[in-house]
């Protein structure tokens, strides 16, 4: 498959998911396609030799896994980690307001986006809502397809040295979002109610709660004079979620028993139920051993033979500042895979973890780079120390490049993507 094709393959999927929750559905839709079974963590699992099977814990994080064909004692785990979710704007659980003609919805922010980046664009919203139904509840997936929101900006005839100082947004103030015209005697949150149910095809009165973001809904393109940019929203890390599933799909009968998790959360921390900072890898990897009956002292052993890789996208080389990186580390689009390193830790990668994945890359053949943050600028993390420290494995922090991280609007390069999957793929098959 050309480098075209997956890119074209990456921007549909990151456009069928505009919210964590509709990632996992897309990564599941794919999944089913491709063979594999779903289980459920509240039903006792049944697993066969090299079974396909994946789970989803709480509507946003997914674990699937291939089971290999030589003993886990002695070949343990191949997994890869990813997160499902980017930072933005969430809706607030009483998000609607009115005054002065203009109904408005509250936003809380979720991460750290480049918020300028969301003014002026054709956001809407996506995520999930849950109904009262005759026996309980019911969760229903929720996206609106059209533009529904706007945060215009102030002009700058208001706002003279915008363009000196950048554009500063007062988080609870200035960031609603105006949704429509509000005329007098309007109710403005049974309006939002409304809005949300019809979309769902339900009453209004059996809307009970909602988690909601906000999107552009601009499509992910190409661009460049040869098309060998991506740009989209959510490339961080939607574009390691699907290398990474689409490199566990092409796997077929592995050695080694090959896992991948994509977590929610990983943006505000990791610390929930479906965060890597939880217990569903622990949770998963368990009961694959017992299952595959190894006992404790077999599962130790397991996981010392193990290798875990930390997908998270890398600050590409941005030639119009270049004082931002360190000098002997500027990492190019479309020149592959990059190790990440950080001797305090915020990524995980050591000299042996960071030869390991070079020789896939090798095998793969392809080009890999190799990143250090500048020494006066704090460095971002990943879910690689998390996961590390919980599972006791050798682990390593990777990326494809980019530019504009946390902007609405991102961009990477066409061959990285594939330079991606083919790491990846090798690394399955070790």
């Amino acid at each position: 498959m050309s480098a075209i094709t997956q890119a074209h393959e990456l921007i549909d999927f990151i456009d069928a998911s505009p919210s964590p929750w509709h990632a996992v559905a897309s990564a599941e839709a794919r999944l089913l396609k491709h063979g594999f079974t779903r289980l459920a963590e509240e039903e006792r699992w049944q697993l066969s030799a090299g079974g396909r099977y994946y789970v989803v814990r709480g509507g946003a994080a997914m674990i699937a896994f291939v089971l290999g064909s030589r003993p886990m004692t002695e070949a343990g785990f191949r997994i890869v980690g990813a997160h499902t979710d980017s930072p933005g704007l969430r809706l607030k659980p009483r998000a609607a307001l009115a005054g002065e003609g203009i109904a408005r919805l509250g936003v809380e922010v979720y991460g750290g986006p480049i918020l300028a980046t969301f003014t002026d664009r054709d956001l809407s919203l996506a995520g999930r809502v849950v109904l009262r139904t005759a026996e309980n509840q019911e969760t229903r997936l929720l996206r609106f397809e059209q533009p529904l929101v706007r945060l215009p900006n102030l002009a700058i005839h208001m706002n003279r040295e915008v363009n000196e100082q950048g554009l500063k947004i007062n988080k609870q103030t200035e960031l609603p979002l105006i949704l429509a015209m509000s005329g007098e005697g309007n109710n403005a949150d049974a309006n939002l109610r409304k809005l949300l149910a019809d979309a769902v095809q339900a009453d209004a009165a059996d809307l009970l709660s909602w988690e909601l973001a906000v999107y552009d809904v601009q499509k992910g393109c190409l661009w460049g004079a040869n098309e060998e940019f991506i740009a989209n929203g959510q490339l961080d890390n939607l574009a390691s979620v699907h290398a990474t599933l689409t490199a566990l799909i092409m796997t077929e009968q592995p050695t080694a028993t090959c896992v991948t998790a994509f977590f929610d959360h990983e943006e505000v921390g990791s610390e929930s139920a479906t965060g890597a900072g939880g217990s569903f890898i622990t949770d998963v990897l368990n009961r694959i051993s017992f299952h595959t009956k190894l006992d404790e002292e077999d599962r130790r052993c397991a996981m010392t033979r193990s290798f875990f890789i930390s997908a998270d996208m890398a600050h590409a080389y941005n030639p119009n500042f270049p004082a931002a990186y360190e000098p002997n580390h500027k990492v190019m689009i479309n020149g592959g895979p990059v190790i990440k390193t950080n001797v305090n830790q915020r990524y995980t990668t050591n000299a042996e973890t960071a030869a390991r994945f070079m020789g896939f890359c090798e095998k793969a053949e392809v080009p890999y780079q190799q990143y250090a943050h500048r020494s006066d600028l704090g460095c971002g993390s990943t879910i690689g120390p998390i996961v590390a420290a919980q599972l006791g494995v050798a682990s390593v922090d990777i990326g494809s490049p980019m530019w504009a991280m946390h902007s609405a609007r991102e961009s990477a390069g066409v061959h990285d993507h594939a330079y991606m999957i083919a790491a990846l793929t090798a690394a399955f098959g070790s």
